[in-house]
């Protein structure tokens, strides 16, 4: 103590310091994510969408920036009412009330890439069919109106945490309202040509670059660890920093056993080790622990990602019966595994209950569903959201883009 004093601080003031680097950091973390994002979905398109979908990722990563700063924060944290419905429409980051224990510049940055990290869950879905235009101008509603109103609903204070619902990090939250945006689209959109046949004939389409998936998914993992642990929101005494320790390491064991999970599978059902579904596999770990990291024991964060890794690739394979066409599984990985999170929560934490948590993942996936759903429709009747048939067989780089993301390979093509 006298030494701090001699420096002149306070423990007040180094905690605040703390907590706020550690925002700053697992933000940073999170961020990162917007990279395996874009390296898994360039990795599971063909060659010729690579770029395009490259560009989306950029360009929605920084539309959700912008929009949330001018529009999004301010409905979903500022000067609402406690338990409310409607936001209040509040103004400016600053008008926060004093006595916050981090800076409240560190506590936008990391919200704000939570909010990037939903709509890249909606790009893998509609890939290689959907106008860049389009699914751009979607951005712009999803991260400034549709995300942050059920975010107020839950973490802002809304009516959902009044109900005892428990979204940790945001299984349901950030993950299943991705995921309930990417189908609706997808629906309105309809599958890639040549992706299924008559008599319930599925064509597997694949993709370009495995390495580069491979890389995304292990980005992603590492980016989780902010995900998850940043959403502890302190770190500066025992308590917190131990939970924060716990959680990384649950963390990391829904990961770990999703993959090996959907490796098992993979081996009994198609008697080989399909690399997509073992990516799948640990991301659907990670995306079911991320409901609730911190109660679980070790063991029990296992067992919730070997759950989540074998029923992933059932649903997969679900979806592609019934013709939803999602060229990289993003809607099971964010979706189903995300309910499914929300769903085993009780069953580690007391303070939920199987009727508040269906309740509020109800809430949250009709609520996306239905606004998307009204939003691609209004894009679709003024717009347009499909590409034209020749522009598909071409490849989006050429039509959306005119850069290739292969040129050299195009070219021998071309020649030979």
């Amino acid at each position: 103590m006298e030494e701090l004093t001699q420096l002149g601080l306070t423990v007040t003031e180094l905690r605040f310091a703390l907590d706020t680097f550690y925002f700053l950091i697992s933000g940073a973390l999170v961020m990162w994510m917007a990279a395996g994002f874009a390296m898994l979905e360039a990795g599971l398109v063909r060659s010729k969408n690579t770029t395009e979908i490259l560009t989306k990722n950029v360009c929605l990563y920084s539309i959700a920036c912008v929009m949330f700063l001018l529009v999004g924060y301010n409905i979903m944290y500022v000067d609402n009412v406690e338990g409310g419905f409607i936001p209040s429409f509040g103004s400016l980051i600053g008008s926060q009330a004093d006595g916050a224990d981090h800076a409240l510049e560190s506590d936008f940055f990391f919200q704000v890439v939570f909010v990037a990290t939903a709509m890249s869950i909606v790009s893998g879905a509609v890939a290689e069919r959907m106008k860049l235009w389009s699914f751009l101008a979607f951005s712009v509603v999803m991260t400034a109106v549709i995300y942050p109103i059920e975010g107020y609903w839950t973490w802002g204070g809304g009516f959902l945490s009044e109900a005892g619902f428990v979204d940790f990090a945001g299984s349901g939250i950030v993950h299943m309202a991705g995921a309930a945006a990417a189908i609706s689209g997808v629906l309105l959109l309809g599958a890639r040509k040549g992706k299924y046949g008559e008599n319930g004939q599925v064509h597997p389409i694949p993709g370009s670059n495995l390495p580069m998936a491979t890389l995304g998914m292990f980005i992603l993992w590492m980016g989780w660890f902010g995900f998850n642990g940043g959403s502890q929101l302190l770190v500066s005494d025992a308590e917190n920093a131990s939970a924060v320790a716990k959680i990384f390491v649950n963390t990391n064991s829904a990961a770990a056993f999703g993959a090996i999970s959907a490796l098992i599978v993979c081996k009994v059902v198609w008697g080989k080790a399909d690399l997509t579904m073992i990516l799948n596999g640990a991301l659907a770990g990670l995306v079911a622990i991320t409901a609730d990291p911190l109660s679980p024991s070790i063991l029990m964060a296992g067992v919730i990602g070997l759950v989540a890794g074998a029923v992933v690739i059932f649903s997969v394979i679900a979806f592609d019966r019934i013709k939803i066409d999602d060229p990289v599984g993003a809607i099971s990985v964010h979706g189903v595994a995300g309910f499914l999170g929300l769903m085993l929560v009780p069953l580690s934490n007391a303070d939920a209950s199987f009727g508040s948590q269906l309740y509020g993942a109800a809430v949250i996936f009709i609520w996306v569903f239905t606004t998307s759903l009204l939003v691609w429709f209004v894009l679709k009747m003024t717009m347009g959201i499909r590409v034209t048939e020749e522009e598909e067989y071409n490849g989006m780089d050429a039509s959306d883009c005119g850069v290739d993301a292969y040129p050299e390979f195009v070219s021998v093509k071309t020649a030979g």
